[in-house]
């Protein structure tokens, strides 16, 4: 068959079978509402979902939504929902189909199938993946922005375009039709992610002028449950290659084709509050408490990818690889990876030692092509996180952060030498006009939200010392 013709239903018989997808896409029905189906979903809980499909069956599968673009929609829509993952190992790429995911949703244009499904009682699950600025979060105090226009106009009654309101709007629709508990997953990146989400939806209704809003917060609190989940798979954007590697493997053209290191790790507490696969089977941790892992990978994984993406940019590399090849790569990764360690509580089976040199071997793997820039996006709403927090940790407590105040140093002058995508990126390059650099790094990190940090007089001479001498003069 060419490959010319798109994957489908209609064309699965002719993939490979060992490429085909374990469970009959046909004997699914929608049970999980993702939120933010790009690729990260689709390398990452989606292939987990199929694993505990095939071991346990249940009918799992997943209604997809794209938030903004319609790009996934156009590229799974014609293709059954079906979409191909290949997994970069060193030795050569393997590629299979997906089959997990039902039918994909544009939450704009089929608000009206969001909401209804959200509201189904055959949808016991919904996860998301929106990144962090998805959340819509007041930076101050870290609940809903309510003066956020598109949260504004989702409490005024439009079809909401926010995924904080499209879950209250759907929870309410939940509560008339049947009052069926469900569990809402947070995906992303962020410490207490589940209480977080919590939060911003009930700061959401609480802010509503609904009729029902404290009988819908009353039920929130007995049958809603938001799970905290650490997640990890390096997934690096697609590219031409990349579907020409599927195209190949498969003997049909994939255009919502994914790659994905072999790496994979899902940790999620154990509080769901009803049905759910067995996810499991596919190697998640269901434990009483994520924290521990989610710190480990905020501020290991995370925050040395970040390293890499900040140093590696002010030198011109283009992938993590790239820089771990370089002489100072895998030092410069292992020495953060010490320090902030040093934060870490002790947790009952984490092995942080055999954790950092794990994250060197996947850094290392030349198949990723991860490219930094991608790491390097959103900058402003990540380091908090990733840096800030052990940077106060060790510092209340004593200790030396040489290797904190030198990735401070690398970002703050990526911020000013590199255009960067992020929400706070005109804000941060005009933190550099005409000011020297020690009141550049004040209000740098005070548009962090680290004012206790920029007030800092110590860490602000520590960072301008580490600017070359061009830039301290500057």
């Amino acid at each position: 068959m060419s490959a010319t013709q798109r994957l489908s239903l209609a064309t699965l018989p002719a993939v490979p079978a060992a490429s085909r997808p374990p469970v009959d896409p046909r004997a699914l029905r929608p049970r999980i509402v993702h939120l933010g189906i790009g690729a990260f979903h689709r390398a990452h809980q989606a292939l987990a979902t199929q694993t505990a499909e095939a071991a346990h069956g249940g009918g799992w599968g997943i209604a997809g939504v794209t938030q903004r673009s319609r790009a996934v929609v156009d590229a799974l829509r014609p293709q059954d929902g079906l979409y191909s993952f290949t997994e970069r190992r060193p030795e050569g790429p393997a590629t299979r189909v997906v089959g997990a995911v039902t039918e994909v949703l544009h939450a704009a244009d089929d608000s009206a199938r969001l909401i209804g499904l959200l509201a189904s009682a055959d949808v016991t699950v919904v996860t998301l993946t929106v990144t962090e600025k998805g959340y819509r979060r007041d930076p101050a105090g870290g609940g809903l922005a309510l003066e956020d226009p598109l949260v504004r106009a989702d409490l005024e009654g439009a079809a909401p375009a926010t995924v904080v309101g499209q879950l209250a709007a759907g929870l309410r629709a939940r509560l008339r039709a049947s009052g069926a508990p469900l569990s809402v997953v947070s995906c992303d990146n962020m410490a207490g992610n589940g209480a977080v989400l919590r939060r911003l939806v009930r700061d959401f209704v609480a802010a509503s002028a609904w009729d029902e809003r404290d009988r819908l917060l009353d039920w929130m609190t007995g049958s809603v449950a938001f799970p905290a989940t650490v997640v990890d798979r390096i997934v690096p954007a697609t590219t031409d290659a990349d579907r020409e590697t599927a195209a190949r493997a498969l003997g049909v053209a994939d255009e919502g084709a994914v790659t994905g290191e072999p790496f994979t790790q899902w940790v999620l507490q154990d509080i769901f509050a009803t049905d759910r696969p067995r996810w499991e089977e596919a190697g998640a941790r269901f434990v009483a408490d994520v924290a521990p892992y989610q710190s480990a990978k905020l501020r290991l994984l995370n925050g040395a990818h970040s390293l890499i993406a900040y140093r590696g940019l002010a030198e011109g590399r283009e992938t993590v690889a790239d820089v771990l090849a370089t002489p100072w790569g895998e030092a410069a990764v292992r020495a953060y990876c010490a320090e902030a360690a040093q934060s870490l509580p002790p947790a009952e089976g984490l092995d942080l030692a055999g954790y950092i040199d794990s994250l060197v071997v996947r850094f290392a793997n030349p198949a990723m092509h991860h490219r930094i820039r991608q790491i390097a996006m959103d900058g402003s709403l990540k380091i908090p996180e990733r840096w800030l927090a052990p940077l106060r940790e060790l510092r209340a407590a004593g200790r030396d952060t040489p290797e904190l105040v030198s990735a401070l140093a690398a970002w703050a002058l990526v911020t000013r030498d590199h255009p960067l995508d992020d929400p706070e990126a005109e804000a941060l390059r005009r933190a550099w006009d005409a000011r020297p650099p020690r009141d550049a790094l004040r209000r740098l990190l005070s548009l962090l939200g680290a004012e206790d940090l920029a007030d800092d007089t110590s860490l602000i001479a520590s960072v301008t010392a580490e600017l070359p001498s061009g830039a301290r003069t500057r």
